[in-house]
């Protein structure tokens, strides 16, 4: 199990009470889950990856025998549908961390990392979704690449990684995470890890609907937290950031707690930022 973002942090905003009833909305390898069962507060964990909770089914059997924990492969977006089923309403905390953990990206073979040249350019999260980032890079038009590049990754290239992918792909399609790099080389004449990451995580947020689901989620978690409930959002990069920060600015629902901002030293938490607000 890889160290958790903030988990210090995380524990301490949420308060956990025995017997309170929290949701780790991205349960992941279960390091923040851990935590929570160790406070002794009854979790619904969610996550979108089946292999996560599968590994998660094993890891944490004794739990779920003594119903304190309650695993559920689902997209965050279903929260609520979710959350009712399991007669989690009225809870007192939810988490959302929107990082990948490392296994994810390097060993699922989804094309999530560019640095598997050999890997098929899926990055579905959940295979049950129908577009793949290979769908994407080979039918969308050179507007649409624009748009999405400048939207999802704010990168400065990508006007001319559009116009490049749409040249490229008469001659080859971009079916390959070493097909789509090396199209980003002839464009910027130069390797640029900062412009892979950013393509690659534009890619990835459309694949998988992420801002989508993140607005949802913060909609319909918001209707199942209790009065005091806490609201914590862990965020990677300025986009999704955006979007929690309007959330809470456009309601009147929530106090705003703390904005809390990961260790610049370590390199898995240095862009993280933990959003802390209350249910009023």
């Amino acid at each position: 199990m890889h160290s958790p973002v903030l988990l210090q942090n995380v524990i301490k905003s949420l308060d956990i009470k025995a017997e309170g009833l929290y949701i780790d909305a991205t349960a992941g390898e279960g390091g923040h889950l851990k935590a929570m069962l160790n406070k002794n507060g009854k979790v619904l964990g969610i996550d979108i990856d089946k292999s996560q909770i599968q590994a998660l089914s094993m890891q944490f059997k004794e739990y779920i025998e003594k119903g304190q924990l309650i695993l559920e492969v689902e997209n965050f977006a279903n929260i609520a549908n979710v959350a009712n089923k399991n007669g989690f309403s009225q809870i007192d905390g939810i988490l959302i961390d929107l990082g990948l953990s490392y296994k994810q990206i390097i060993e699922s073979g989804k094309g999530l990392s560019y640095n598997k040249p050999e890997e098929l350019l899926d990055m579905r999260l959940n295979l049950n979704l129908k577009v793949k980032a290979s769908d994407i890079v080979n039918k969308f038009t050179e507007n649409e690449l624009y748009e999405l590049f400048s939207r999802n990754s704010e990168d400065i290239n990508s006007r001319s990684i559009a116009e490049n992918i749409v040249r490229s792909r008469f001659l080859k399609k971009i079916m390959t995470v070493g097909d789509l790099i090396e199209v980003i080389n002839k464009t910027l004449k130069e390797k640029d890890m900062r412009t892979y990451a950013r393509i690659f995580q534009a890619l990835r947020m459309e694949v998988n609907e992420e801002l989508n689901n993140l607005k949802k989620v913060l909609i319909d978690g918001t209707k199942l937290l209790k009065k005091g409930g806490k609201f914590l959002v862990i965020t990677f990069h300025s986009i999704e950031d955006r979007v929690v920060k309007q959330f809470i600015k456009s309601s009147d629902l929530f106090s705003f707690q703390a904005l809390i901002k990961g260790n610049k030293l370590l390199s898995y938490e240095k862009s993280a930022k933990l959003r802390v607000f209350v249910k009023k």
